[in-house]
């Protein structure tokens, strides 16, 4: 009787890969959030609910939770637009501005809270501007947008553009054959292939936001129940020696956060499960 042939594997041994991948795992990601959980529940359920339902630590929670929200929004459109420039088009400096994209991964974040508050301060260079049309960016909530969405864009550009560069051209080709104008091609041919990279991109900047901490404690302001953000509460907690009152926040962020990749992740299966399962053929 042959024996079946074991498939070809490039690193030999799964069960100890697998081993050390959880091994990894667990002392870096399992461990410290186990730590989070254990500390909080030193608490009682009453303290508990007293801690996290106080009026600054909720509006604190939806500042942070909104403007990451609303920095990943306006990513989702400005990154696909500057990653279908930087995938499509050939121009002078072209590999600059390409670089330029990650300036944000590299740039410490206190750096890049200086930097943007000095801009945008009532006398900065876009702040004075912005101050004649009756409108603040410094130490306000749209402040803290603009620094996460400074944060957040690499995160979009960088899971949509080398999806936009692998994009079979023939397809697009085959349906502007077949009678489809440009926004049918964009609409029926090219968005749906786009959609799992851009739910990506979307989460990974809306997640990098939530936690965004030394970008917004400059630009905030860091006003108590006007422009204080969740983390910069956390550190406030910490530095009272509040160990529990800080890991009763810590958690509620993390359950939160959570809860909202979950769902999104759950969105960019289904997307790429029902336009995967088309077989990448043009319906127009």
């Amino acid at each position: 009787m042959q024996k079946a042939l074991k498939p070809h594997s490039i690193l030999p041994g799964f069960g100890l890969s697998l081993g050390f991948t959880l091994a990894y795992l667990g002392l870096v990601v399992l461990i410290p959030l186990a730590t989070l959980l254990l500390k909080t529940s030193t608490l009682s359920w009453d303290r508990f609910w007293s801690l996290v339902t106080a009026e600054r630590v909720l509006l604190a929670c939806r500042l942070s939770f909104g403007a990451a929200l609303v920095a990943a929004l306006i990513n989702l459109v400005f990154g696909v637009l500057i990653a279908w420039v930087l995938a499509r088009y050939t121009f002078p400096g072209k590999r600059l501005i390409d670089g330029l994209v990650d300036l944000p991964f590299a740039l410490p974040t206190a750096v890049a809270g200086i930097a943007l508050t000095t801009l945008y301060a009532p006398s900065g260079w876009i702040g004075r501007y912005l101050q004649l049309l009756g409108i603040k960016a410094s130490f306000t909530p749209l402040g803290i947008v603009i620094a996460l969405t400074f944060i957040g864009l690499p995160f979009v550009v960088r899971t949509v553009q080398p999806v936009l560069q692998d994009l079979d051209r023939q397809l697009e080709e085959a349906a502007a054959t077949l009678g489809a104008n440009q926004l049918q091609t964009f609409r029926r041919v090219i968005l749906p292939q786009l959609v799992p990279a851009i739910l990506t991109g979307f989460a990974l900047a809306f997640a990098r936001g939530v936690g965004e901490y030394g970008s917004v404690v400059f630009i905030s302001g860091n006003m108590p129940m006007k422009t204080e953000i969740a983390p910069l509460l956390i550190m406030a907690k910490l530095e009272q020696f509040d160990y529990t009152g800080a890991t009763a926040i810590a958690l509620v962020m993390l359950v939160a956060s959570f809860a909202i990749l979950l769902s999104i992740n759950l969105l960019q299966w289904y997307s790429h499960k029902r336009y995967s399962g088309a077989g990448g053929g043009i319906c127009l």
